[in-house]
């Protein structure tokens, strides 16, 4: 016991050390939790915090579930419908910018089939929480594309919980297309039949789990969201759905913005073993063998992300500098893209995609804000004839 107690308070010390080191050069947190991983993980010369990743696989898999119940918390069936059908549509028409070239990038490369729909969902989802960190830094909040960002962000969360439906029969071991398709089939249908509880009958949730003593609150919502997540992998469900629609049927209630409040340090703390666990299994020897395949990767997010901003920015009549702003602040990718790494990893998928996703996530750690930041600069490049504007006279 007292060596797994080392353990777990070695690997938070140390990530959240890296993560203050990553901070104060003005870059996001979650790479450099992985980092720490991985510099202080076995497979790394020197010192080794955690010899075996499998001493904190609960706590890690409690991390996970801590961060998609959040984000289904966070979520909201009724902002959706609020953005309109051209909302809907200019996400739609990003995820399948990104995800259709990512899943092309992804069966070129040739490592497999269940490869390349990891890999989709890896380069093609953006992280909601460096995307809105980015926005507030930035000061662009106010911005008139900022809601067009936002915007899109909510339909990659809900566009998560459908391909992980997706992704299920994929990372299962279903032996004919039958079996695949029941995999999917289950999946679907638990998706459905708890966006029908959130929609009309969180309040007996909300019921269930209310106190006005937060720290009954907390054993509450905590033991409701790993008890969904824990039926849906009964199911052959992913646990990372379960824990998304939890937070969803949970995100209507009257102590919504409480439990909000209360599981964010929660979440904070067993995230970052998460991320430090998927480190871990990394080894950095096997950086050269992915080095080129993530350096395509990364130019390829880029060109996909400023096509579609530019679209965005058509569709809404903005100009250069927004559709610049939209392509490169969403570029950010981060928790989504290391949860569904450890997802094909755990299913025993080809070794590689580990360390490719980790480098693509740790490459776009760096160059994202960079971009994000010099937006202004870089639309000046952007020809006006693609926003359907006539240059203005020299």
């Amino acid at each position: 016991m007292g060596e797994l107690l080392v353990a777990i308070g070695g690997a938070l010390l140390a990530a959240g050390l890296f993560a203050r080191l990553g901070r104060r050069i003005g870059l996001p947190t979650i790479p450099f939790f992985m980092v720490a991983g991985i510099v202080l993980g076995p497979n790394t010369p020197g010192l080794a915090v955690v010899e075996d990743p499998h001493e904190l696989e609960v706590l890690a898999a409690l991390g996970l579930i801590l961060l998609l119940f959040h984000l289904g918390l966070e979520f909201s069936l009724d902002d959706l419908a609020a953005g309109g059908r051209r909302l809907v549509l200019i996400g739609a028409v990003y995820l399948l910018l990104n995800i259709g070239g990512g899943l092309a990038f992804g069966l070129a490369l040739g490592w497999g089939t269940s490869e390349a729909f990891v890999i989709a969902g890896a380069v093609g989802i953006s992280s909601s929480a460096i995307v809105t960190k980015l926005l507030i830094e930035l000061h662009r909040l106010a911005n008139p594309e900022s809601r067009l960002i936002l915007g899109v962000i909510v339909v990659e969360d809900l566009f998560l919980a459908l391909y992980l439906a997706l992704l299920a029969p994929v990372l299962g071991e279903a032996d004919s297309a039958t079996e695949a398709a029941l995999e999917f089939a289950t999946a679907l249908a638990f998706l459905l039949v708890l966006f029908a509880f959130a929609r009309w009958g969180g309040g007996l949730a909300g019921r269930l789990v209310a106190s006005r003593d937060d720290e009954l609150l907390t054993v509450s919502f905590v033991g409701f969201a790993v008890l969904v997540a824990g039926v849906a992998a009964q199911l052959g469900v992913s646990d990372a759905i379960g824990a998304f629609m939890a937070g969803l049927v949970l995100a209507e209630t009257a102590v919504a913005s409480r439990i909000e409040r209360l599981v964010l340090p929660l979440r904070d703390a067993f995230a970052a073993l998460f991320f430090f666990t998927f480190g871990l299994t990394i080894d950095p020897g096997d950086a050269g063998e992915v080095a080129v395949p993530v350096l395509i990767a990364v130019l390829l997010s880029v060109l996909l992300n400023v096509a579609a901003g530019i679209i965005a920015a058509r569709v809404e009549g903005l100009d250069k500098v927004a559709a610049s702003n939209v392509g490169l602040t969403i570029l950010g990718r981060g928790e989504f893209s290391l949860i569904l790494a450890t997802l094909g990893v755990t299913a025993g998928l080809d070794e590689r995609l580990g360390p490719f996703v980790a480098l693509y996530v740790l490459v776009l750690a760096i160059l994202g804000p960079v971009l994000a930041a010099r937006s202004e600069t870089f639309a000046r490049f952007l020809p006006a004839r693609l926003l359907g504007r006539t240059p203005a006279p020299a």
